[in-house]
């Protein structure tokens, strides 16, 4: 990805601004003033983006979209089998290959670990990647919160590990798993945590779930409130698909890296399903 994707992702995340504040859909010549761009400019950016025209894309942003989803796309999870996001009819899923660390590990806070980071464009804005020598292990927007808070709210998962940046370590991993290719992650977390990340690997794109489907999948059904806890514990965000999840009412919950980047992400992915699905018929 590159500065000028990231430029148009502060534009999507502008326009989901403006398109909340009004009481109405608003035409492509009024977004594109409110945003202090021409209409052929805003219409190129968008539509690079999201690969639709901006009046086709406001229907993905309202509030209602999340709601929508989960009329229509809610998937009930099977762990069971093998998972992980690769599957010969999904686009836009990746496929990863991915371990835990072992219990000891992550008992000692990532003691003896060198944890490399870097900064790096993607469709969703800047985001800040940690990479060990296995794989990634964390991916945080920093649009909403910017890159401090980035920082230290993942440096302080594993308090007791060495970080250096080092972006030459770590960016590979982020552009195989954004351009499709093979991302390998090594998640850092509980046992419950994992058995939570794992699930939602299991979430295709264009598909919603709940906290309760989660926990049920995972044999703790009374445990929703534990379920949401670990999925805002998510090191790695968009490739462990936490975005996907929607409380029972269809409402979006909260999001870690903020709900701007929750609601663009749901929206870019049905729009790659959609166009996935028109091309195959």
């Amino acid at each position: 990805m590159t500065v000028e994707d990231r430029y148009h992702y502060h534009v999507i995340r502008r326009a989901i601004a403006r398109i909340d504040a009004a009481d109405k859909p608003l035409s492509l010549e009024t977004l594109a003033r409110d945003l202090g761009m021409s209409p052929e400019h805003f219409q190129k950016v968008f539509s690079k983006w999201a690969g639709v025209s901006p009046k086709r894309y406001q229907q993905y942003l309202t509030l209602d979209h999340a709601k929508t989803l989960m009329k229509s796309r809610q998937t009930l999870l099977n762990i069971s089998q093998d998972v992980g996001l690769s599957s010969a009819g999904r686009l836009h899923d990746l496929f990863l290959r991915w371990e835990a660390m072992t219990p000891g590990d992550y008992a000692r806070k990532g003691s003896g670990i060198d944890i490399a980071f870097g900064w790096c464009d993607t469709p969703f804005g800047e985001a800040l990647a940690m990479a060990t020598d296995r794989g990634l292990c964390g991916l945080a927007f920093t649009s909403e919160f910017g890159r401090n808070a980035s920082f230290n709210d993942l440096s302080a998962r594993w308090p007791e590990a060495t970080f250096v940046e080092n972006p030459a370590r770590v960016l590979p991993h982020v552009d195989a798993a954004i351009n499709g290719g093979t991302a390998d992650l090594h998640l850092m977390g509980g046992p419950f945590q994992i058995k939570v990340w794992q699930a939602l690997l299991s979430i295709g794109a264009g598909q919603v779930t709940t906290y309760g489907d989660i926990a049920a999948a995972i044999g703790s059904p009374k445990a929703v409130r534990a379920v949401g806890t670990a999925v805002g514990k998510n090191p790695v965000s968009w490739l462990i698909p936490c975005h996907r999840v929607l409380r029972k009412s269809g409402e979006l919950g909260g999001y870690h890296w903020g709900l701007p980047v929750k609601r663009a992400m749901l929206a870019y992915e049905t729009l790659q399903k959609e166009h996935y699905k028109h091309v195959q018929q």
